[in-house]
């Protein structure tokens, strides 16, 4: 499994740099966490490391190859995958068909009823409404099958875009013990972004803390637990 590392990248909106100098390392096989408030810097990065958001400066490399210069498809095709923020669903497409939206850079029937396999074992609940349109699901469902079109495409690193918002606090549980599960089962590299700081602390191997677009702090999810800024900051305490 591929390790990636971003070294001191930069981002642009228009004339206003949103990403000043970020710099963080996911090792292969571990849940990082990148939390910080709204308007830190977390979604730019995620599209950063897609390809959906040009890098100014600085690198990013994925095992090794540099993958800054590449485009999405190809980053789909070296095994990064994302679940956007808002889910991004095809409403009036069923389940089975989001999902196969998320496998068309998958050459095999056999890889792809693998994937299929493997995202039925994680949410049941995506089974059993296979045949449903998608925007006919609760916020939850929409969750996961948005989750399982990333998982289509075979990924060796996934990233979540705030998979927990908009969500009931017990189906939130569920999607991230499956999301730990998967982790622990598949050594697939997980990538959070998470507004709900106390759930992405408790799920991470290592987490890093945004602010205004840089990293502040880092290291492990129960160290950044115990923090006394990230608690003061992002915990209530």
């Amino acid at each position: 499994m591929p390790t990636v590392e971003v070294k001191d990248v930069v981002v642009h909106y228009g004339l206003v740099e949103a990403l000043h100098g970020v710099s963080f390392t996911v090792p292969a096989g571990q849940i990082v966490a990148l939390v910080g408030s709204n308007g830190a810097g977390k979604s730019t990065t995620l599209k950063a490391l897609m390809g959906l958001k040009k890098v100014s400066a600085g690198s990013i490399h994925m095992d090794g190859r540099r993958i800054d210069a590449t485009g999405p498809a190809q980053r789909v095709s070296m095994g990064l995958a994302l679940s956007p923020e808002g889910r991004r669903l095809f409403p009036r497409m069923t389940v089975w068909e989001n999902l196969m939206v998320g496998a068309h850079t998958v050459g095999s029937a056999a890889a792809r009823n693998r994937s299929l396999e493997q995202v039925c074992a994680l949410f049941p609940r995506v089974q059993e409404r296979r045949s449903q349109l998608a925007g006919s699901l609760s916020g939850g469902e929409q969750q996961m099958v948005a989750i399982g079109r990333a998982l289509m495409s075979h990924p060796q690193i996934l990233m979540l875009d705030e998979p927990s918002l908009g969500i009931a606090p017990k189906i939130v549980s569920e999607i991230a013990q499956a999301i730990v599960r998967l982790n622990r089962e598949t050594g697939i590299s997980v990538i959070l972004v998470e507004q709900n700081a106390r759930l992405a602390l408790k799920m991470a191997h290592h987490a890093y803390v945004f602010e205004q677009g840089t990293v502040i702090r880092s290291g492990s999810g129960q160290e950044l637990l115990r923090d006394a800024f990230v608690q003061k900051a992002f915990l209530g305490v």
